[in-house]
């Protein structure tokens, strides 16, 4: 099918944005916003951004990637990805403003941007659906909990650490010194009770944010990520993150080989097509 790949500047709080704009000759009424996770532009790591909006556009997807103020060619300070909604609703806004015929606008993000989403999403109700990879919900204790379960628990059986041990390669010290600060931080409760939503750790603002979206939402996660494997435990271990992964809205798909920017031509395509047959059939 053909194509056509349009520049288009648009404005978010009197700064010039610029955005790629991919028109496909026969529009299904699908549109996808690729939104970036930072610090990127539009293009994505291994170019994964352009490859998906070309795929997607090749199905008749028209799909709209964009940078933030202050990243690529936009104008402006450097936003963090907390700070972004204003320019996901300019993004939006200029989409449906190209006369496409939009019937369905899923958002779409990995990492950070994913947690942009979240929040952003419910405010705007063109927003049909969620596509999210990886979502970031860092925390010190999560990240140290991650680690012990899928690095320092795996490492424990490997024939090779014990090898190093006998042999004398490893520093046995450093190392029980490293894995006792991790059980530390992994276990260590927070200074004070924070009630305020603005003040709330941000894995807590993700799934308040989540949970109060009640239109589809497709998680991509990533068996050998670390960031992946923070939110996979975030929803196992929280009651709201486990009503949330129940919901009939929900659905989950796990690349267990795959790493954080599915950064080969076979996890891309994965994520590709996985991405296509959803957006068409919710």
């Amino acid at each position: 099918m053909k194509v056509n790949e349009k520049i288009i500047s648009f404005s978010c709080e009197e700064e010039l944005l610029v955005g790629i704009l991919h028109q496909p000759e026969k529009p299904t009424g699908v549109a996808v916003l690729i939104v970036v996770g930072g610090p990127q532009y539009r293009i994505g790591s291994h170019r994964q951004f352009v490859i998906l909006a070309r795929f997607l556009a090749q199905q008749g997807v028209s799909v709209f990637r964009f940078d933030y103020r202050g990243m690529g060619d936009s104008s402006g300070f450097v936003q963090d990805f907390e700070q972004v909604g204003p320019d996901i609703k300019a993004a939006v806004d200029v989409f449906y403003n190209q006369h496409l015929g939009i019937k369905k606008l899923f958002l779409w993000g990995l990492c950070d941007a994913a947690s942009a989403i979240s929040f952003y999403a419910s405010e705007d109700k063109r927003v049909e659906g969620l596509v999210l990879l990886n979502p970031w919900v860092r925390t010190e204790k999560g990240e140290n909990r991650a680690f012990l379960k899928n690095y320092y628990l795996k490492r424990i059986f490997s024939r090779g650490l014990w090898q190093k041990v006998l042999s004398g390669e490893l520093n046995l010290r450093a190392s029980l010194v490293s894995l006792a600060q991790k059980f530390k931080g992994a276990f260590k409760k927070p200074l004070v009770e924070e009630a305020s939503e603005e003040l709330l750790p941000l894995p807590d603002r993700v799934l308040n944010s989540l949970s109060g979206f009640n239109k589809p939402l497709l998680f991509i996660l990533s068996g050998r990520d670390l960031t992946a494997q923070e939110f996979i435990q975030l929803v196992a271990s929280d009651a709201r993150g486990k009503k949330l992964m129940r919901s009939d809205n929900v659905s989950r798909i796990d690349l267990s080989d795959s790493d954080h920017t599915f950064s080969n031509d076979a996890w891309r395509e994965q994520v590709n097509t996985i991405t296509w047959e959803w957006v068409k059939d919710v």
